[in-house]
């Protein structure tokens, strides 16, 4: 097999049915592989914080939640009403999910350069760290990046084609789209840059296929309209105002090195290339025009609003969508007479290195699934305190409420989501008014829940609580203030038990106390609170 199919079979027919039965060979036998070690990791990897809190929007059906479209929460559902409570219960849809997006891949590189393309296109996909992990943890990324990978495909299709089966696809994947994350936005101006910019693309208003398409689109904004006006707001307030400022951040420069080091930098190097090579053609036509405008707008837009937009929540995944048509046009840019043969050297060793980064980070998640390996991270410094502690804490709480029985609370919406997910939503988990609540625009969704601190002390004012504490969870310049007002907020506090794991490192405190009548609470004097007392002392 000849270095991403450059021609050297000088016509021979058996020759290139050989290459074509390789390229697929070496993508089915990759593609299983990772779906194997994919498969391992949801079914053992504990609930990721915003995970349980997608798995808790579940427990309340609803059109839509304040940080999010209900599509997430729904699949969820639909995921353990079929295979019961679990991790791999909450997990198995977006897995299958997931594991799609290198099939389209193949469909996407066949229908735009051929069949031997569209298997190298899905060899590329399963490579690029954040396409072929795909699918391990139940988030809206899922269902947004492989609708919109359909709606890609769809749009190749329908424009050449002018097909109504097309039409409807596209417009199913992008209501898909809508009903899955705000982020859908940038899809439709992807697809509009192609539609202003382009001559094929301006041709397209004239069919009433397109029409159909964007009308049948337009239905998956009903939920968004539905939940916004029944939160008066709330979602689009956090996505649009809350959690961005809107200025600019200077430090946001070095996106295209976040870029590099989530793509391996060679890859990265790659798609770029590709991207220029794909806008100097678009003026040819199909498909290099659709591929030019889809994958331009995501790369270019998502990171003139990063310079000014939301820069403390990850966001290296944004741009994902962006290079997946890229992986398509990079093999056939590659075996073109005049493309430097340097390109063709570094594109292999990016893929290479793409695919090895890939799983060491599966890996790297795969020792974090177990306590023993866990401890092996802990030891080195580099264990991933998200996906740890979480059943432990909720041990040490059954045992703690066996013993005491007493209202459960946590002092942010993660620590009550994890709980409430361990507790299999057995008895309701309370949380406090964090400022990770307002960060992660998860406060409107707990108060309208009536799990809030305020429903705390109207519904249970005078009783005794039980109060899990993680000490971690907020920025250093954040815990203090923080921790110091506990007290004002649930009285009485006595120190119960406490989780230390990886030297302290990660650390979760239990405390009993009672709910006191007034509210809202003033705080007074924090340093005296023994939960900012203990938590110091348990970094010295």
């Amino acid at each position: 097999m000849s270095l991403w199919g450059a021609r050297t079979d000088s016509g021979n027919g058996a020759s290139v049915v050989a290459g074509l039965a390789g390229w697929r060979a070496a993508f089915v036998t990759i593609f299983l592989c990772l779906f194997g070690v994919k498969l391992v990791l949801a079914a053992t990897l504990q609930p990721f914080g915003d995970e349980a809190f997608y798995w808790q929007e579940s427990r309340h059906p609803a059109w839509g939640y304040s940080d999010l479209p209900p599509l997430t929460a729904w699949l969820i559902r639909l995921g353990e009403g079929l295979a019961g409570h679990g991790v791999l219960g909450m997990r198995w849809v977006f897995l299958l999910l997931g594991s799609c997006l290198p099939w389209l891949l193949v469909a996407f590189g066949r229908r735009a350069f051929g069949a031997r393309i569209g298997w190298q296109a899905g060899l590329l996909c399963l490579c690029l760290p954040l396409a072929g992990s795909l699918g391990v943890m139940a988030m809206p990324d899922v269902p947004l990046t492989v609708a919109g990978a359909a709606a890609m495909l769809a749009l190749l299709r329908a424009m050449d084609d002018n097909c109504w089966r097309d039409w409807l696809l596209l417009g199913v994947s992008l209501a898909v789209c809508w009903m899955s994350h705000y982020r859908a936005a940038m899809f439709m101006l992807a697809g509009l840059s192609l539609l202003l910019l382009t001559p094929r693309g301006r041709s397209q208003w004239t069919r009433g296929g397109f029409w159909l398409a964007m009308g049948i689109a337009a239905l998956g904004l009903l939920p968004l309209v539905i939940s916004n006006w029944q939160q008066h707001g709330a979602g689009l307030a956090f996505q649009l105002v809350e959690r961005n400022s809107w200025r600019f951040h200077a430090d946001t420069l070095v996106q295209p090195l976040e870029q590099a080091v989530i793509c391996t930098p060679l890859l990265y190097a790659c798609l770029l290339w590709a991207a220029w090579r794909c806008w100097c053609r678009r003026r040819e036509g199909g498909p290099w025009d659709v591929i030019a405008a889809l994958s331009m707008t995501f790369i270019v837009v998502y990171f003139v609003a990063g310079l000014f937009a939301d820069d403390q929540r990850f966001r290296v995944h944004w741009p994902l969508p962006g290079y997946l048509p890229l992986l398509a046009a990079l093999p056939v840019l590659l075996r073109e007479v005049h493309a430097p043969r340097v390109w063709r050297v570094v594109a292999v060793a990016g893929a290479a290195l793409a695919l090895c980064a890939q799983l060491a980070g599966l890996f790297y998640l795969g020792l974090a699934a177990y306590p023993g390996t866990a401890a092996w991270l802990g030891a080195a410094r580099a264990f991933p305190t998200a996906f740890i502690g979480w059943k432990e804490s909720a041990d040490i709480a059954k045992a703690q409420l066996a013993s005491a029985p007493a209202v459960l609370v946590a002092d942010n919406f993660m620590m009550a989501a994890e709980l409430d997910f361990q507790f299999d939503g057995q008895r309701p988990v309370y949380t406090l008014d964090s400022p990770l609540n307002v960060k992660y625009g998860r406060a409107p969704q707990v108060a309208l829940w009536g799990l809030d601190e305020s429903a705390l002390h109207r519904q249970h004012a005078g009783e005794s609580v039980l109060l899990v504490v993680d000490e971690h969870a907020l920025r250093e310049r954040e815990r203090a203030s923080w921790l110091g007002s506990l007290c004002a907020r649930i009285e009485g506090l006595q120190p119960a038990q406490r989780l230390s794991l990886f030297d302290r490192r990660k650390s979760v405190a239990f405390y009993h106390g009672h709910i006191g009548n007034a509210w809202p609470v003033s705080v007074t004097h924090p340093g005296e609170c023994i939960a900012w007392r203990d938590a110091a002392a348990g970094e010295e």
